[in-house]
């Protein structure tokens, strides 16, 4: 057969097309003839940026990956870690930035349920959910309409499908404005014998298509992701995808059900990029080549294009090789779930990627090379510069600390996201231990007496801009720290970096000092990354976003009845600092937010400290001698304190001993947590932290209406509680 191609190519195709000159000459040198077009669509969506990293791969193969307890590392759908009994956590995050911000409700929905399906692709059924969003200056034009949108997205595709959102974050800045972030976390459990990857194996195998059918959205979806926005963007709404979570909910238990009848050789999700990204992949992971037949694939409208039907987003679609005994029974059990079932092609012995479409052979390219071949980039990249030092002394302080601590918690990224997450079913599969609001969410796993998993997503993007290696560093530890915080020990951990254009070598120095700081967190800490995304070109008119590496990290408890909590202090607890007095203010909120500046180095993170007490607090927890525990970050000590007295409804009083008071009270200095105890049991913390060589310093009481700083500031835990819970209602309010 000829390759058909009815449409010209030229210079301006090929530039729409995301492709560079010089890509598109490598495409000619490897195929030694012009591409058909359904061809040139197939490289443009194999070789963006969001689908080969080929911008990032270089410092990507830099993170740790392995440990003892990783059974999956990076290159499948998410990844996979033991956690005993026969049972493993498969778990990944995935970016959805520029489809939620042209289509905020569809885009975040979709972005939720393309990492569901990343998760139960593996044979996992999904048990947790979380997001972190980041969006414009609230006073921006569009950030209320974009809040608005993105949450209902979220809640209402996840809460549809059934899985309980129990952690995230949401957070304000201008730099924002015209390029949001919505970043989908996704966790399932699985059988440790029972995972199942994406590579083919075999000859002649049949190739199914399943679930919902094929359509006109989000066709080019890959290639608009990895692109920056300007003035055009309302031309690119027919790129982002439609959701239906009540035919995802179908595919997820014909799938589990398909794949407990032995039936499933490789599957693969159909996400980016959609038939051609899913068939490449199991293809050319399984040196195998590929062979479709378009005719045979359903689809919802009428005379699509070949070109249209290889590019298409729809969602709820899976692409299966399957063992041709099972063929029927395969079929059966998608019918029986109101699911199309269809044989769309078969795995041959040449490594060749053919797509047939009306009796004509419309692509025909070497299966390998359009995956493993993609373009791979040493971008330049320039060091980034240091911010000087900053003294306490020089940071003014105010005149009235109780109305700063006021303003401070009220503020729009301090304040309560009950808002958010009330509209997400936070309790739904009756597993959930802790829900959003707390330091991390927690899951009981399901057949155990007392096992659970803790979840937690975090980074400071402001601390990144400032110095990306320590903001780097910063994310992961934090989100460590948050885990560690309840009682649980991290695993392992998934990443999501989102930055600007890397063509340009400031932004690219961002990326390559940030992933050099997670990854040395991440060895320090054994907590590898086992999966992650990577979504570039974040700007607008050539202003870029924060750079907004997230770490979403998961954490085993082996006994849920001991694990903490941010509230359940008692009258009488004793408050005890266990870490040092702070005395960092650079980067900090204090700084931002009291005297608009912006300037300093951020927080250094020593890992080793790090790790010396957080093992320390973890042990405290799991010893039972712990009644409530909070990782101190944002706002510091002052805002880890109002937070503990108005999750437990009760006052304290406190000494913070001499010194500057603003560093004391709001410095962001890390490894620090704030816990409460017995009298009894502080003693013994407070002697065994001695013994480890762990600084402290014993605070006050717990009791009373008023959180109570002796000589410095008193505010009741109802006027702390008015202003907390005030800012996001009020705001959504109008």
């Amino acid at each position: 057969m000829t390759i058909r191609n009815d449409i010209a190519i030229t210079p301006d195709l090929i530039a729409a097309h995301g492709l560079k000159p010089d890509e598109y000459q490598r495409i000619l040198d490897l195929i030694g003839r012009e591409p058909s077009f359904t061809e040139l669509g197939i490289f443009s969506a194999m070789w963006n940026e969001h689908c080969s990293y080929k911008s990032s791969k270089k410092w990507l193969r830099t993170l740790p990956t392995t440990g003892p307890q990783v059974i999956q590392g990076p290159g499948e759908n998410a990844g996979v870690v033991d956690i005993g009994d026969g049972d493993c956590v498969v778990f990944k995050m995935e970016s959805h930035n520029h489809p939620s911000y042209i289509e905020p409700y569809q885009g975040a929905a979709t972005g939720v349920g393309g990492i569901l399906r990343d998760v139960f692709t593996m044979g996992a059924r999904p048990i947790a959910a979380m997001n972190a969003l980041r969006f414009g200056a609230p006073d921006h034009a569009k950030t209320r309409h974009l809040v608005s949108g993105v949450v209902a997205g979220v809640g209402g595709y996840g809460n549809a499908f059934g899985v309980p959102t129990v952690g995230g974050e949401v957070n304000f800045d201008k730099r924002y404005n015209g390029n949001i972030l919505v970043n989908a976390f996704a966790a399932g459990l699985a059988k440790t014998d029972a995972i199942f990857l994406s590579e083919a194996k075999g000859v002649g195998l049949p190739v199914v298509y399943l679930g919902a059918k094929t359509g006109r959205d989000g066709v080019g979806g890959a290639t608009m992701a990895s692109a920056e926005f300007d003035e055009s963007i309302e031309e690119k709404r027919p790129t982002v995808q439609v959701g239906d979570p009540f035919t995802e909910k179908c595919l997820l238990e014909a799938c589990l059900e398909l794949m407990a009848s032995g039936a499933v050789i490789a599957i693969q999700d159909m996400g980016a990029a959609g038939l051609t990204c899913s068939a490449v992949e199991m293809g050319a992971k399984g040196d195998l080549g590929i062979e479709l037949d378009l005719d045979k694939v359903p689809v919802r409208e009428e005379r699509m294009t070949a070109y249209e039907m290889m590019l298409s987003e729809s969602q709820e679609r899976m692409l299966m090789v399957l063992r041709p005994e099972k063929e029927k029974e395969a079929e059966a059990i998608f019918r029986k779930w109101g699911l199309d079932f269809a044989i769309v092609g078969h795995t041959t012995d040449d490594l060749r990627f053919r797509v047939l479409h009306q009796g004509a052979e419309v692509a025909n390219l070497p299966i390998k090379e359009l995956g493993d071949e993609a373009p791979e980039y040493d971008r330049p990249w320039i060091e980034p510069g240091r911010h000087a030092p900053l003294a306490p002394e020089s940071v003014p302080e105010v005149t009235d600390y109780s109305a700063a601590l006021l303003k401070l918690i009220g503020s729009p990224d301090l304040s309560s996201r009950r808002w958010v997450y009330e509209q997400y079913d936070t309790l739904i599969q009756g597993n959930s231990l802790q829900i959003p609001g707390g330091d991390a969410g927690v899951v009981r796993v399901e057949g155990h007496e007392t096992k659970a998993l803790a979840f937690s997503s975090d980074v400071t993007p402001r601390y990144v801009e400032a110095d990306p290696f320590e903001g780097g560093k910063q994310a992961v530890a934090e989100c460590w720290r948050n885990i560690t915080a309840v009682g649980a020990e991290p695993l392992a951990a998934t990443d999501n970096l989102n930055f600007g254009n890397p063509e340009k070598p400031e932004i690219m120095g961002q990326l390559v000092k940030a992933i050099q700081g997670i990854g040395e967190a991440c060895r320090s800490l054994s907590f590898p990354i086992v999966s992650g995304n990577v979504s570039l070109y974040n700007e607008t008119n050539g202003e870029a976003i924060l750079p907004t590496p997230t770490i979403a990290g998961v954490g085993l408890i082996p006994d849920w009845s001991k694990m903490a909590k941010i509230g359940g202090m008692q009258d009488g607890d004793v408050l005890v600092l266990l870490g040092v007095d702070g005395t960092h203010l650079g980067q900090s909120i204090y700084l931002r937010d009291l005297s608009d500046r912006a300037d300093g180095p951020p927080p250094p993170v020593d890992l080793g400290t790090e790790k010396r007490n957080g093992d320390f607090v973890r042990s405290a927890i799991r010893n039972g001698q712990v009644t409530a525990c909070h990782d101190l970050s944002d706002g510091g000590l002052a805002v880890a304190l109002a937070e503990m007295c108005m999750k437990s409804g009760k006052g304290a009083t406190v000494d913070i001993g001499e010194g500057p008071r603003h560093a004391r009270l709001f410095g962001e200095d890390q490894a620090r947590y704030l816990i409460a105890a017995t009298p009894e049991m502080a003693r013994l913390i407070t002697l065994n932290a001695e013994g480890a060589g762990v600084p402290f310093r014993t605070l006050g009481t717990v009791g009373g209406a008023a959180l109570v700083v002796n000589g410095v500031l008193d505010v009741t835990v109802d006027a702390l509680t008015k202003a907390h819970e005030g800012w996001f209602p009020a705001y959504m309010a109008g």
